[in-house]
């Protein structure tokens, strides 16, 4: 049982139930929000999470139970698509929100330093405003209102890096209590210190953050299959479905973060030879390895005042085939310009751009403008007619591969204008995969996706044998699936790093200048010239080499006998036959997934130690 907060709530719900049509969304939840809490609810998409946060708002009435707030609370609530008064200068409608108490004047400096910090013109009025800029403008109110309590749901959609980080440290030091609804993990990882989790019709709450989520769901869950399993196949069916997914994560297949490893090492070697980026016509045509080429580009633009802004000033690249580009890059730095350029939309002020012969490429646009509202899910996939789709050249029923992007059946003939936000898109993205195409252009892909759903996406993205370049903000998503990082750097500058987002910005924090000081004081002892200095170590020991060498072999074995296990255990009869070998098969295959989990972990952190220490060598 979870640990119960010892602040008194300052929002609650209790014995809450809530039914949607015949399907009931929740049942008996008892939900809190304390001061100093940092709560992130999750749960896969449609579980009912953005209602449960606007019952909490007060904007969803109870079928049963109770919603409490503690007198002279004040609870701010940030939904997915704020609704905005009409023709309203943003700052007035910002400034709404402030807070004084009686005799006091507002504190409108809040309004400034927070518009200015989202990115936010005062000075337009709330009439045509993106779905972004009315985030912004809406979180803006919400943050500058001083609340007890903050309800956000995706606050991080649809905002740049620099601004989410900023957002982290204005939420890290926020007094009041927080209940968070997000995809970004990186986010709820350093934020939450306690989890909600809404799983058909149960809310459940762990008294640690969203970095034990995996581990706890996991344990729950199994917990929950081994019971259901004698009692009900299908039930049993669906919860090891659900635990697969939940914790894809964690369990993904080793070999896959091998190849993303040695694709980043591959990376990193072009990237030290010289003379690739006059890469020759003939090389592209003779086996279609390349994909992109630009050599020293520039681009800028004139602004109205007279001024010039700065694209790109001397940039060169080269993308192979089966490479993955993270772009980033704060809004308005030139991440569209740049993407243009490369794929040919847009032509550079100098230099040039080619593409390699025969690259097919397919666009994922994050306002999901390629889907047609009042077509069916289906008539998406097949707007020829007929009920097959080909995906890579095979054909598939289209109720199967909408299976496979986490479509019920039911949902096929559904119009596409009742989808969610997620829903949305993960259609694009079964529509784009079963397009051919060997370049896959994707902006912002993760956006309303929640966790499971990115669990699959980077599946799929993992099995993808073309090359990838990718938008985002979503600092754990670029980390898990690009090989370099182009960052867009602002003023024309732009560099390409080798690895993840946590790479470069590690590299970024080298760079960075230490802030000037005090001269330090000599020390009163004689230099370290007749200690001897400690010898850098440069390779693994015996013991550690001889690990990493066993691992992979130890992690294929426990994953077939892990299979295997959950083969037999699905034998609905297998309890009634033979009750002590259920038994002893459930047990087992706790065990052999314990030892997996600590088999992968240590093996990701000696090929980490290797890898370090071979770069030390390097330098």
């Amino acid at each position: 049982m979870a640990r119960a907060s010892s602040a008194p709530p300052l929002v609650a719900l209790r014995g809450a139930r809530l039914t949607l049509g015949e399907r009931v969304l929740f049942e008996n939840a008892d939900v809190t929000v304390a001061k100093g809490e940092r709560i992130c609810l999750v749960g896969r998409n449609g579980s009912g999470k953005s209602t449960l946060l606007k019952c909490l708002a007060g904007m969803v009435d109870l079928d049963q139970g109770e919603r409490f707030v503690q007198p002279g609370a004040k609870i701010a609530y940030l939904p997915q698509d704020p609704p905005l008064p009409k023709g309203v200068p943003i700052r007035d409608h910002v400034a709404g929100g402030l807070a004084s108490a009686p005799g006091e004047h507002p504190a409108e400096y809040l309004v400034d330093a927070i518009m200015a910090h989202l990115g936010i013109d005062g000075e337009r009025t709330t009439d045509g405003l993106s779905g972004g800029e009315s985030r912004r403008v809406a979180l803006a109110r919400a943050l500058v209102s001083e609340p007890d309590v903050l309800l956000l749901d995706e606050p991080t959609n649809h905002l740049d890096l620099p601004t989410i980080e900023w957002l982290e440290d204005e939420l890290a030091g926020f007094k009041g209590g927080i209940l968070l609804i997000s995809h970004d993990r990186t986010i709820l990882g350093k934020l939450s210190n306690r989890t909600y989790w809404i799983d058909r019709g149960e809310v459940r709450r762990n008294s640690d953050g969203f970095a034990a989520f995996p581990d706890w769901a996991d344990k729950v869950l199994a917990d929950e299959e081994a019971t259901q399993r004698r009692l009900d196949k299908q039930i049993a069916e669906e919860t090891r479905w659900l635990r697969e997914g939940l914790t894809a994560r964690r369990k993904r297949n080793m070999g896959r973060v091998r190849t993303l490893l040695g694709m980043r090492r591959e990376k990193a070697e072009r990237m030290k030879r010289p003379g690739l980026v006059n890469m020759s016509v003939g090389d592209a045509e003779q086996g279609g390895q390349l994909v992109i080429e630009a050599n020293h580009i520039s681009k800028a633009f004139a602004l109205p005042d007279g001024g010039e802004k700065v694209i790109a000033t001397d940039f060169s690249t080269i993308v192979r085939r089966g490479d993955r580009i993270g772009l980033v890059g704060a809004n308005g730095a030139g991440k569209t310009t740049l993407l243009k350029m490369l794929i040919g939309e847009e032509k550079p002020d100098k230099g040039r751009v080619r593409v390699g012969f025969g690259v097919e490429a397919v666009y994922f646009d994050q306002y999901r403008e390629a889907l047609d509202g009042e077509a069916t899910l289906w008539s998406t996939l097949c707007p020829g007619g007929g009920d097959t789709i080909f995906v890579h050249g095979k054909p598939k029923h289209v109720v199967s591969y909408l299976r496979d992007f986490l479509f019920e059946e039911r949902q096929a003939r559904a119009h596409v204008k009742n989808l969610s936000g997620g829903e949305r898109n993960r259609l694009l993205l079964a529509k784009l995969f079963a397009a051919p195409h060997n370049l896959l252009v994707l902006d912002e892909p993760t956006n309303d996706l929640d966790i499971e759903t990115l669990d699959l996406l980077q599946e799929v993205l993992a099995e993808y044998e073309g090359t990838i370049i990718l938008v985002s903000h979503d600092r754990d998503f670029l980390d898990r699936v690009v090989t370099s990082v182009i960052a867009v750097e602002g003023d024309g500058r732009i560099e390409e790093f080798v690895g993840g987002f946590s790479d470069y910005a590690a590299l970024r924090r080298q760079e960075e200048p230490e802030p000037a000081s005090a001269p330090k004081k000599k020390d009163s002892k004689p230099a370290a010239a007749t200690e001897k200095p400690a010898q850098a170590k440069t390779k693994l020991s015996y013991k550690d080499q001889r690990a990493l060498e066993i691992l992979p072999n130890t992690i294929e074995k426990l994953g077939t006998e892990i299979a295997a296990l959950a083969d037999r255990l699905a034998d609905p009869d297998l309890f009634t036959r033979d009750p002590d070998a259920f038994q002893k098969a459930s047990k087992r295959l706790e065990t052999a997934q314990a030892e997996l989990d600590e088999a992968e972990t240590k093996w990701l952190e000696l090929e980490e130690m290797r890898e370090n220490l071979e770069k030390a060598r390097a330098s």
